[in-house]
């Protein structure tokens, strides 16, 4: 519903001359206790009554000036600055504007008639859904009593711009009843009066009405004034201050100007704007201009995105016709876009919405498939115009792609042909780029390219050394992000498998060969299982290891720890999906004992018992220890038994 013209300039208002007439009237609403529901139904979102009265003296404002700029009247427009005023001392806020203004006949229709009958809407909704309390405000034209959640008086001073208008004042206590009389105003405009009620004198405070007004109206099209502040008219060495008209908001903000006026350092000026406490500059930023078939602008600005995952849903501004509406645009943009920065603003989402309307609307869905395909778009073309600078800001965005081409169908058709894989030697590669580096030496007997990867080059890398030695490409993949990317890979392609470098030895990593028969000693077997078996310490926090004994000539050490793939998986996925028995679940490790090691021949063939247990645990704490599981007292203890065994061999 349009709820323009009643709210407006505040004059100082003279002397009432005698009224030419005066009128009681009643709001045509079957429930008389309208305004208590409204103020206890929405008392949690009480800040929006000052955004609903700015805006609507901005909508008068605005419909004065397309009236003279389209010649349908001939007046000066003059100073059309809206004015707020807290008077603290009689606990009143004014609302004050130089619009259009309002006849007794358009005070009726406009205030009495047209949202009262949204009013008892209201009232019919609230009663079947007392136990739903969804934000009903701005469903049923409700902007103008948003008032009454904070005042129990509210008072409209207004004199249309038609030539001999009468001045009309209209009070209403908070009831269906009203009273409408004629008086003399200078000015056209309207002044709306809020006498603020016992439980809402938190808006009797400069600072708080102050706040709310740079949350809501930082950006609308006309000056928004409210108090004064100090400014310097003198030098830095001898200042002079006045005082001055505080305006709170930037008419003219930078995503309603023309792109080709506009520098990288206008962008990024607007960037500290908006966030003035971050640190980082942004990566770069996409504008949105469109016209048809529905109306968007905006700015969104990439971030620099650290190594760790949480969309932010408090960053991108949803703004109707400049005003702040809400930073939660969950269901306006998909989630993956949720970790960008900016402003989007547009006219085609109303100013308060219920989610199920956000959900099922038409233009929600238009906006949400355009952003998307801009964003998709822009990098699309960073990535073929500038690789190697796309490259230099891979890490910024790399969890960025990789949640949308999870989440978002369109996205990822696009994205996985600009998604990058790094290797341990940095060198970046796309999907398809590795899939062709590797095929020849990474596919196993199953035909499967196997895509090597480490989540931590430093403390892997005894694992990752044999494999770049055997010239197998090893990425890296150290996201938190990326064992959910990594099993969505390996669902949606059949022609790949992802394996960590410490889930199996190498030779079974990238299984080439038919299984052999097993001709290894099973007594020799089963001594070293059990000799090692019974070694293991069985007090490790939260860990279980199995033992596993293989015959592997070729493979340079004689024990090895590692940690299944799809078991150590699942358990990082779900711990991330705040799964809290993924908590409880113990860490599954293999430690596997190479037979065929001449180390573990030795240790078999050692009769000296005590010799033969001190090597062989001194084999588990090298294993533990290269999967970080060995710390504190058998730490220590480790570390004496080196010094010991290299002081033995130098006696």
């Amino acid at each position: 519903l349009v709820l323009l013209h009643y709210l407006g300039t505040f004059l100082v208002i003279p002397l009432l001359k005698k009224h030419s007439f005066m009128k009681k009237g009643f709001i045509d609403v079957k429930s008389d206790n309208i305004f208590p529901i409204i103020k206890k139904f929405l008392y949690s979102d009480t800040d929006i009554f000052l955004r609903e009265l700015v805006s609507n003296a901005v909508d008068a404002t605005t419909k004065l000036s397309k009236l003279v700029s389209l010649r349908k009247i001939e007046l000066e427009l003059g100073d059309l600055t809206i004015k707020v005023i807290l008077d603290a001392d009689n606990k009143i806020i004014k609302v004050i504007d130089r619009g259009v203004g309002m006849t007794a006949e358009e005070v009726e229709k406009y205030i009495a008639q047209i949202a009262f009958s949204g009013a008892q809407d209201f009232i019919q909704q609230y009663l079947q859904n007392q136990e739903s309390k969804d934000n009903f405000i701005g469903h049923f034209g409700l902007g103008f009593y948003s008032a009454f959640m904070v005042a129990d008086k509210v008072e409209i001073f207004t004199k249309s711009y038609l030539p001999d208008a009468s001045g009309v004042h209209w009070i209403c206590e908070g009831s269906t009843e009203y009273t409408l009389e004629d008086i003399d105003l200078p000015d056209r405009g309207t002044t709306v009066v809020l006498h603020l009620s016992d439980d809402a004198l938190e808006y009797n405070d400069e600072y708080r009405i102050l706040n709310i007004l740079k949350k809501y109206c930082r950006f609308l099209p006309y000056p928004i004034q409210f108090g004064t502040e100090k400014k310097n008219i003198g030098s830095k060495e001898k200042p002079e201050f006045i005082d001055v008209p505080r305006i709170i908001n930037d008419t003219e903000p930078i995503w309603k100007k023309n792109i080709k006026d506009l520098k990288d350092e206008d962008y990024i000026n607007f960037y500290k704007e908006l966030y003035p406490y971050s640190v980082d500059k942004p990566l770069f930023w996409i504008h949105l201009n469109v016209d048809y078939p529905f109306t968007l602008n905006g700015i969104l600005y990439f971030p620099e995105i650290h190594n760790s995952f949480e969309p932010q849903r408090d960053r991108i501004q949803l703004y109707c016709n400049q005003v702040f509406v809400t930073d939660n645009l969950e269901d306006i943009v998909p989630d993956f876009l949720m970790l960008l920065q900016g402003v989007i603003d547009t006219p085609d989402i109303p100013l308060n919405v219920s989610r199920s309307s956000l959900q099922t609307d038409a233009n929600v869905r238009k906006i949400k498939n355009h952003i998307t395909k801009r964003v998709a778009d822009t990098l699309e073309e960073m990535f073929k115009n500038n690789r190697s600078d796309f490259e230099n800001k891979w890490h910024a965005l790399r969890d960025f792609v990789r949640f949308g081409i999870m989440t978002h169908q369109e996205f990822s058709q696009k994205a996985i042909n600009f998604a990058l894989f790094e290797d341990v030697n940095h060198k970046f590669y796309t999907l398809d780029e590795l899939k062709n580096k590797i095929k020849d030496t990474q596919t196993d007997k199953n035909n499967k390219i196997v895509i090597l990867y480490t989540t931590d080059p430093v403390s892997q890398h005894s694992y990752i050394k044999p494999a770049i030695d055997k010239g197998y490409t090893v990425l890296i993949m150290d996201s938190i992000l990326d064992s959910h990317f990594i099993d969505y890979l390996d669902n949606q392609f059949d022609d790949i498998t992802f394996k960590r470098i410490d889930s199996d030895t190498l030779d079974k990593l990238i299984d080439k060969t038919d299984n052999k028969s097993d001709n290894t000693d099973k007594p020799k077997e089963e001594e070293v299982k059990n000799l090692f078996g019974s070694l293991i310490p069985n007090d490790l926090n939260n860990v279980n290891i199995e033992i596993a004994i293989r015959n592997m000539p070729d493979e340079d050490l004689p024990i090895i720890l590692v940690q299944p793939e799809i078991i150590r998986r699942f358990r990082e996925m779900a711990a991330l999906g705040g799964m809290e028995y993924a908590q409880g679940l113990k860490k599954e490790y293999t430690m596997i004992i190479n037979i065929a090691h001449p180390v573990i021949n030795e240790i078999v063939n050692d009769n000296n018992v005590e010799n033969k247990t001190k090597k062989a645990k001194h084999l588990i704490n090298l294993a533990l220890i290269s999967q970080n599981l060995l710390d504190g007292e058998k730490l220590t203890d480790f570390i004496k038994q080196s010094i010991d065994i290299i002081y033995q061999q130098n006696k």
